[in-house]
């Protein structure tokens, strides 16, 4: 565990480990939109991280109020929220307690980013959850596909190259429609796309196949309670998010 002073004076450091990302952001086709912080909210989840600003992941939590890929597509949570596209932080959605609280420790992991479809993308702790693959510090996804957890294979620094080095599409092979990323950019990240039939019934998505706009806590409840009926052990739920309705439009 860090202590204050170690983590204050961590946060002053330099900014190399952040320059290094956005250029590696920036030099890819992943349309990067990097989100205004909150100095002091971004502070405080810090803290609360108890992991260094020069870490991967300390580095998005102390700088950014978090990061869209591919028009939207897919959302990287940052240090604060961002009322501009309604994304909520990565302390909201892993519930940090509502002061820094040191004895709290997000032992199991965190949700680190989602996409448009509900997909998790979750960064085992130090003792992942029962029901959860992978080994601690490993990033492994809830694919909308299977209703299960996928082992990534790798570290959270890692899935950040990965997901900006143009794989990331063929990652979702099949799921992808002509104006996808025109119909991604017009969304809140508090909003995703529903797709019936569901995407876990087997078959690919094709014609007949309807999108519709709701809120993402839809989704994600959705999809928790469907995996749980088939069975599969997800310890816990996918995150925070407003529970706030949108009427929902197909796209």
């Amino acid at each position: 565990m860090l202590d204050l002073d170690d983590l204050d004076a961590l946060v002053e450091d330099d900014d190399a480990s952040w320059f290094a990302l956005l250029d590696v952001l920036l030099r890819s086709f992943a349309a990067p939109r990097v989100l205004a912080v909150d100095r002091e909210q971004a502070r405080a989840g810090l803290r609360q991280l108890q992991v260094p600003a020069n870490s991967s992941l300390g580095a998005i939590a102390w700088n950014c109020g978090g990061i869209l890929l591919y028009d939207g597509w897919l959302r990287i949570f940052g240090g604060s929220p961002s009322a501009e596209v309604s994304l909520p932080s990565i302390g909201q959605v892993n519930a940090f307690p509502a002061d820094v609280d040191w004895t709290w420790t997000p032992t199991e992991g965190l949700i680190v980013a989602n996409d448009v479809l509900g997909g998790v993308f979750f960064l085992n702790g130090l003792r992942p959850a029962a029901g959860r693959p992978g080994v601690p510090g490993e990033v492994i996804y809830f694919d909308p596909r299977s209703l299960d957890w996928t082992r990534m294979r790798l570290s959270h620094r890692e899935w950040l190259t990965w997901s900006v080095s143009g794989e990331l599409p063929h990652f979702y092979d099949g799921l992808l429609w002509p104006q996808w990323r025109r119909d991604v950019a017009a969304l809140r990240s508090d909003q995703g796309i529903a797709v019936l039939p569901s995407l876990w019934n087997g078959t690919a998505p094709a014609a007949g196949t309807t999108r519709t706009v709701v809120p993402m806590a839809d989704i994600l409840t959705f999809q928790f309670d469907a995996a749980r009926r088939r069975g599969r052990s997800l310890a816990g739920a996918f995150g925070r998010f407003s529970v706030g309705r949108v009427a929902g439009h197909t796209v």
